[in-house]
């Protein structure tokens, strides 16, 4: 039955469409089955009715594909695993985390405080984060290496009592929730956030939709490293835990193919379905848990339902015939979560009282067993059943999804109400309810002395469940979550790695793409470094010319190649291994970020270095996945991004949507991403070589970050290193690439990336036809001159009466006299971000506006940011100082038709677009 068919008559989807030529035969059909279920058990049931599911398929006998089953639990009770535990003290301890964690969120309410936090989510789900903590999530010091928990972010708080009854945490702690600069030292981030929180936290997860992503790749990652021989991965298990709201989120689900394909049996979805979002019903008319089926079964993954808890076992047993199935099914989720909001009573007339056959079954029972009759999220045997399937499970992903209650046990102010998600505070008699609820040794006078301030609870480490609790830790490994940054050694590359971008194009042209490409292909030939280096390309390397790579570093495919490729026999022939180095997403951005944050954080999660180098259409990147960078930035990711393509005026052809005139300024707004722009291959060389010393080397302070470089497609001739290059300067963001060659009236040009050649013909032209001196330039990276000197700013702030210190960029230009005129092929506001910090008279061109289809030439004349746009405004400015004649500039826009789009010269028509 396809996902967006009627599912509500399941039972008898498959045959409603069909006659019913011979009843009584039907009747001896299904009696047989019942009768082999019955006599060998549901598991031989199965098999018997898979192999006739594939007979009748052999024999064209049209059976459709079945991808919702009925809303009931899908491991059968004859088939689950024994529960290994001790019941009573996982029982006890998990009532200690449930009652720690709202008294935490709630204590953050008190008065001058009023930080928030989510009581709910946590509360519902502690089953399913238990089950796993006490048998199933794997610590760091496990002999398989551990287990990636990619944890919902809003139900952080359970992590944190966790880690309270663990001893890794103080009351003190807990009390600097989400306090994280007035408590420091004693704070806890809101959510799962590893920078915050560098020793405790992996995984940020609470931007939804690129928590499931993130874990997608990861598991990939992790057969990368294995296949690669970089680390045997093969014991690893990555579990995500996720809300069935967050599921709408495209990117929770546009990824799950991935993970089909290459057969991520190491990877498990737990899928909390409380059955709301943050305001009301995920499916209010429908069901959430059947979509989700349908969806993760018609994308290649076994899936798992966990929708009853033990007390409906028998309930379900006696069913003789399906009534109460057929309710189950056709009672949608927003019944569902009106009868937990409701009572014993309610349920019975509203649920069961919709067939006299169901009515009877639960005629022996009292209101109080029927509001007793726990959802399977709740049932700790259920989902121990349904971990331990998940995991041993060979040849698909799993996703288990398990049907609870949102604020499970805090009353009925919190159970299943749409306003739940936002309340954080409870009131007395919540309290009180919830305490007596999980039986928790606190008197009325502790919770009447101060409403702000219940009492935390902790039994004390010889409390005999706090000894098993410690022990099955111990058993797995050691705790979870954990963050550890130690790493194996890492042998940076050599200075000949280098020697390509310093010695230039020669005689042939190169754009800046072409010219990282070289310098990353001997990067990866170094034999100490280039195992350490995981390239990851969209499906574009043709168009950056990195189809070179293809025979040699090959693309990474578990499954290697296993057809004849088209161009076998060129030398650039397209060739998988599953040892290959280079990663391929596809046309697929947010999986390549993905990746790129898996990779980039190797370091951390596997204790072994990757450098992660994202080549992609710079238009696609910050505008398009910014939200996955924050994420990378969190995750404390390290590696380089390149923007290829880049420029709003050098991709010609391919026009508005591909334009990029912005990047920078989008990339400024990310703390952990460094910026650079530019104009030459030699610079870039020592722009990744400065990157790889602070990532890797032995003398860096801050190590997490990631290096954005602009890079362009429009072939230039790319010189040699200067002899006395200032390379200083190259990696501040500024240094002078050519003095004035004449004396005359004095301008100064800055540029960056592909303008800086305009800005020396520039220069040219204005000493030829104008008698101007001008000075170029080149300025690599616009947004790290302005983050010195807000920083210098901000220094001199806190220190009033001190020296100052004087921005880089105005060190620089000091001595350098005349008008300033900067220039790139960005808006205006990249190079206005140092306006500031430059005391001279300073004029800013750009581009604008929408990008657009056409030449270079004319792209640029436009935007008035070409050469001859460079040469009239350094006129303008000098002749309102009276430096040259005041008919100069009205002169030059004549002489080059200034208003003339076909007039325009700069840059040429080569290069792949």
């Amino acid at each position: 039955m396809a996902a967006g068919e009627d599912t509500s008559h399941i039972l008898s989807g498959l045959t409603n469409q069909l006659p019913d030529r011979d009843p009584e035969e039907t009747a001896e059909w299904v009696e047989s089955l019942d009768s082999l279920i019955r006599e060998q058990g549901t598991e031989r049931a199965q098999f018997i009715m898979r192999s006739l599911l594939q007979r009748a398929g052999a024999q064209s006998v049209g059976v459709p594909m079945v991808t919702t089953t009925d809303y009931v639990n899908t491991i059968p009770v004859d088939q689950e695993a024994e529960f290994p535990g001790n019941e009573e003290y996982e029982r006890r301890y998990r009532a200690y985390m449930r009652w720690n964690a709202a008294v935490m969120v709630h204590r953050a309410q008190r008065a001058n405080i009023g930080v928030g936090g989510h009581i709910s989510t946590y509360a519902g789900a502690a089953t399913l984060y238990e089950v796993g903590f006490n048998h199933f999530f794997r610590g760091k010091d496990h002999p398989g290496g551990g287990d990636q928990v990619f944890f919902q972010g809003h139900a952080s708080p359970g992590m944190y009592a966790r880690a309270f009854m663990e001893g890794r945490l103080s009351e003190e702690d807990l009390d600097g929730f989400r306090q994280e600069k007035s408590k420091e030292g004693h704070a806890l981030s809101s959510y799962p956030h590893p920078r915050l929180m560098p020793h405790f936290w992996e995984f940020p997860t609470v931007s939804m939709g690129i928590g499931p992503m993130n874990a997608i790749y990861q598991a990939q990652s992790n057969r990368y490293l294995h296949n690669r021989g970089l680390k045997d991965t093969s014991d690893q298990q990555v579990w995500a835990f996720l809300g069935d709201g967050e599921m709408d989120e495209p990117e929770s689900r546009g990824l799950l193919q991935l993970a089909a394909n290459e057969n991520l049996d190491n990877l498990n979805f737990v899928i909390n379905c409380n059955l709301q979002r943050l305001d009301g019903p995920v499916r209010g008319n429908g069901k959430i848990m059947q979509e989700l089926e349908a969806f993760f079964r018609g994308a290649g993954w076994n899936v798992i339902k966990v929708v009853w808890g033990r007390e409906w076992d028998d309930l379900l047993a006696r069913d003789t015939d399906g009534s109460l199935v057929k309710i189950m099914n056709e009672t949608p989720d927003g019944d569902y979560q009106t009868y937990k909001a409701e009572s014993g009573g309610f349920v019975r007339e509203h649920f069961f009282g919709k067939d006299p056959a169901t009515k009877d079954l639960v005629a022996d029972l009292t209101d109080d067993q029927i509001w007793n009759l726990k959802r399977g999220g709740h049932d700790y045997r259920k989902v121990y059943a349904a971990y331990k399937a998940a995991t041993e499970f060979k040849g698909k992903p799993t996703v288990i999804l398990a049907k609870t209650v949102k604020g499970y046990g805090l009353g009925p102010h919190f159970e299943g109400r749409n306003a739940t998600h936002q309340m954080k505070k409870l009131t007395l008699d919540d309290l009180k309810k919830f305490r007596d609820h999980l039986r928790i040794p606190i008197t009325d006078d502790q919770l009447e002395n101060d409403l702000y301030q219940p009492p935390y609870y902790h039994p004390g480490t010889d409390a005999p469940e706090i000894k098993y609790m410690m022990e099955r830790r111990a058993a797995l490994g050691g705790a979870v979550p954990e963050r550890r940054s130690k790493h194996a050694e890492i042998t940076l590359p050599d200075a000949k790695s280098y020697e390509v971008a310093k010695r230039g194009s020669g005689k042939q042209q190169a754009a800046t793409t072409m010219a990282f490409v070289r310098l990353l292909k001997d990067l990866m030939r170094d034999k100490n470094f280039g195992k350490h280096i995981a390239p990851i390309i969209p499906d574009e390397a043709r168009t950056f010319g990195m189809d070179a790579f293809f025979p040699t570093a090959k693309i990474y495919n578990p499954k290697g190649q296993n057809y004849l490729s088209v161009d076998r026999d060129l030398v650039l022939a397209y060739k998988e291994s599953a040892q290959g180095q280079l990663i391929h997403p596809g046309i697929n951005e947010a999986g390549a970020v993905a990746a790129f944050t898996a990779a980039g954080t190797a370091y951390a999660t596997h204790g072994v270095p990757l450098v992660p180098v994202y080549v992609f259409y710079s238009m696609f990147g910050f505008q398009r996945t910014g939200d996955a960078f924050w994420a990378a930035a969190d995750q404390m990711t390290r590696g380089f991004i390149i923007g290829a393509t880049a420029g709003r005026t050098t991709l010609t052809g391919e026009g508005l949507q591909h334009a990029d005139g912005h990047s920078p300024l989008l990339a400024s707004t990310n703390p952990a991403v460094i910026t650079y722009d530019p104009a030459y291959g030699y610079e870039m060389g020592h722009i990744i070589r400065d990157g790889l010393e602070r990532m890797y080397g032995p003398d860096s302070e801050d190590r997490n970050l990631m290096y954005y470089l602009t890079v362009y497609n429009e072939p230039i001739t790319q010189p040699a290193e200067p002899e006395e290059l200032d390379v200083e300067g190259v990696i501040k963001g500024i240094y002078l690439l050519a003095p004035a060659k004449i004396d005359g009236p004095r301008t100064q040009i800055l540029a960056s990336g592909v303008s800086v050649p305009w800005a020396l013909e520039a220069q040219r032209i204005l000493a030829e036809d104008w008698s101007v001196s001008a000075d170029v330039w080149s300025v690599t990276s616009w947004n790290e001159l302005r983050r010195d000197g807000l920083a210098a700013e901000e220094e001199a702030f806190l220190n009033p009466g001190e020296p100052a210190r004087v921005p880089f960029v105005t060190q620089q230009l000091e001595g350098a006299t005349g008008p300033v005129v900067a220039v790139s092929d960005y808006m205006k506001a990249v190079p206005d971000q140092i306006r500031q910090f430059v005391p001279n008279e300073f004029a800013t061109l750009g581009a604008d506006g929408f990008g657009f289809s056409d030449t270079r030439a004319a792209a640029r004349r436009f935007f008035k940011n070409d050469t001859h746009s460079i040469v009239v405004r350094s006129l303008e400015m000098l002749a309102r100082r009276g430096e040259v004649d005041v008919q100069a500039p009205i002169k030059a826009i004549e002489k080059y038709r200034l208003h003339n789009v076909n007039a325009g010269t700069t840059g040429n028509a080569g290069g792949e677009a």
